[in-house]
C-alpha cells in the first residue's frame, strides 16, 4: 500500500475528481481533497492511497508538474501517519498553530508532527 501527497490541486477540485484521476493509474483505495474545517472549502492539497506501490509510482511519475483542474500539481510519496510522530505542547489549551493534537502542522493528514510552542500551544508565558 502507497499513499501519495498531492498538493497545489484546484479549489474546485473535490474527492471524485481527484478519484477518477488517479485510477488511471491503478486501484484506488482512497482519495481525499483536505478541507478547511470551519468552511469546509478546499485547502489545496489531498492524499492518494494506491494498493499497489507500482502503480503509485507510476501516478507519481506521470502526475508530479502536470497540469490538472488548470493548475500544475505535486506528487510526492506521502510518510505513513503512524511514522510522523505528533509532538506535543505541554500542558494547557493544545491545537491551533503548531499545538499537539490537529490543529495546523499538529499531525493527522498534511501536519509535519507539530512541536511544542507556536501559537495557542500551551507554552509559557503569562497569556494563559
Amino acid at each position: 500500500m502507497s499513499k501519495l501527497f498531492i498538493g497545489g490541486l484546484s479549489y474546485g477540485t473535490d474527492d471524485n475528481r481527484l478519484r477518477q484521476k488517479f485510477e488511471e493509474f491503478g486501484v484506488v483505495e482512497d482519495a481525499i481533497v483536505v478541507k478547511d474545517r470551519d468552511t469546509g472549502r478546499s485547502r489545496g492539497f489531498g492524499f492518494v492511497r494506491f494498493s499497489n506501490d507500482d502503480e503509485a509510482t507510476a501516478a507519481q511519475e506521470a502526475m508530479n508538474d502536470a497540469e490538472f483542474d488548470g493548475r500544475r500539481i505535486r506528487v510526492d510519496k506521502a510518510s505513513d501517519r503512524a511514522s510522523g510522530g505528533g509532538g506535543g505542547g505541554g500542558g494547557g489549551r493544545r491545537g491551533g498553530y503548531g499545538g499537539g493534537g490537529g490543529g495546523y502542522g499538529g499531525g493527522g493528514y498534511g501536519g509535519n508532527g507539530g512541536g511544542g510552542g507556536g501559537y495557542n500551544s500551551g507554552g509559557g508565558g503569562n497569556w494563559r
